[in-house]
């Protein structure tokens, strides 16, 4: 007996209108991307568009291609374009049009304003399902590479034998032909006389950034050497010898190994592990409780210590700006990169409480450090005497202990889920723009997990 297939038919015509609602199982991520992007105020977006030419494309369904895109692995204009007509998902979520690549990268661009304005309304709407908890916010960064090469950096020692390369072959040339002595018949003075000026122009300009960079790192010493020669100066005038050796000058200036990168200037060599990478420090604070990123951010430095202060002013907004009592409590874990007394004391004058590590401690010995008995809190204790007495509390140790699965598992869904791994654009502040598109485009993933 003959088996029965189900019939593959491509050439009968729909007997009824198709609808998109129909293409997707209740539930689906791109429903609820759509859902929530509906709910958002994209005024400023819309008045953005002249009203000249051909119809635009509405700003809130470009917005959902690009966050179901990210939210999926897909992030390239021509990819997302591509989608469009391959993919049933973002089928749905472009309402069955297909705008072009160039639309897609000139919303993108348009958007990088509005970005943390869309931010906060999501989380004012997760607010609104219940889905955030203030409490414990874990702080991490992690690297991302740039979309540029570690190979394409040029030292400023290589630059200054380069500088000199090109003014010898400039000074050859212009001497052979005052001297008009013969040159090859392809070779044409004024094209190659100017490509090596641009050639040193541009050497020059990488030089001079090279040198601003020295300047800017060479400061804080600068201003610490000035300051010990003002306060042995007061000392002299008011009769006392200063004690100790005469302080040095800091020998600033850049070094030859210091480098920028030609593809995209404003990256940084950051360290990644065992190995570096050319990339940006992109910042994450998590809620514990949800694993929602309620801020982030996208730094050059390599150190994480100055990333505590930028956060501390969001964090103590966000409670009142999605609805929330602005005296919500919220204490800060981070682990040991970020302590500092100085950032211990800006978390309690914002009156957050840190939970900040202050070295990193071995996993030999812990069972004696669970069963030690709290010490006892000074009568008057300062900022990092309340800091040291709470994390050796049960409370703060659990706190803390949340640091680990929350924040780093949320970056690991961005690197390995979403294969979000390097940045498309290149410059800070529209890698900035980017990160926060990264991280909204995670909240709405998880959120729809959440929800479900």
């Amino acid at each position: 007996m003959a088996a029965r297939f189900v019939p593959v038919d491509r050439d009968t015509e729909y007997l009824f209108p198709p609808s998109v609602q129909e293409w997707l199982p209740d539930g689906h991520l791109a429903r609820f991307v759509v859902d929530v992007v509906n709910q958002l105020d994209l005024s400023r977006l819309e008045s953005a568009y002249a009203g000249r030419g051909s119809m635009p494309y509405h700003p809130s369904m470009l917005l959902g291609l690009l966050i179901y895109g990210y939210a999926t692995g897909v992030y390239s204009s021509r990819a997302i374009e591509r989608a469009t007509y391959d993919s049933v998902a973002f089928r749905y979520v472009a309402a069955n049009t297909h705008p072009d690549h160039d639309t897609i990268n000139t919303f993108r661009k348009l958007f990088c304003g509005e970005i943390e304005s869309a931010f906060r309304q999501v989380l004012r709407i997760a607010a609104g399902m219940k889905l955030v908890k203030f409490g414990v916010v874990s702080l991490d960064g992690t690297r991302i590479k740039a979309n540029a090469s570690k190979h394409s950096a040029l030292s400023y020692g290589h630059a200054q034998k380069l500088e000199a390369q090109i003014q010898a072959e400039i000074a050859e040339l212009k001497r052979r032909a005052a001297a008009a002595e013969g040159l090859p018949d392809d070779l044409s003075l004024p094209e190659e006389l100017q490509r090596r000026e641009d050639r040193l122009a541009a050497i020059r300009k990488a030089k001079a950034d090279i040198e601003a960079r020295a300047a800017e790192r060479d400061a804080p010493a600068q201003a610490e050497y000035e300051a010990k020669v003002q306060a042995r100066e007061a000392q002299r005038q008011q009769g006392q010898k200063p004690r100790g050796k005469q302080p040095q000058p800091p020998q600033g200036g850049p070094r030859d190994s210091d480098q920028i990168n030609l593809t995209d200037p404003e990256s940084r060599i950051l360290p990644a592990g065992s190995d570096f990478v050319q990339g940006y420090n992109a910042q994450a604070a998590v809620d514990a409780a949800s694993m929602l990123i309620l801020a982030y951010d996208c730094v050059q430095a390599a150190n994480d210590k100055q990333q505590i202060t930028p956060m501390l002013e969001p964090l103590r907004a966000l409670p009142q700006q999605i609805g929330e009592d602005k005296d919500t409590p919220i204490a800060l874990a981070a682990d040991t990169g970020y302590f500092s007394e100085a950032n211990v004391e800006a978390c309690e004058a914002a009156k957050i409480t840190p939970l900040i590590a202050q070295k990193r401690e071995s996993h030999s010995g812990w069972l004696d450090r669970r069963l030690a008995p709290t010490p006892a809190m000074p009568d008057t204790p300062t900022a990092l005497e309340k800091r040291r007495h709470r994390l050796a509390t049960p409370e703060g140790k659990a706190a803390y202990g949340l640091r680990k699965c929350t924040v780093e598992p949320t970056f690991g869904i961005i690197k390995q889920v979403m294969r979000f791994r390097q940045f498309l654009v290149r410059g800070l502040k529209n890698v900035q723009a980017e990160w926060g598109l990264v991280c909204l485009a995670f909240n709405l993933k998880r959120m729809a997990l959440l929800n479900g």
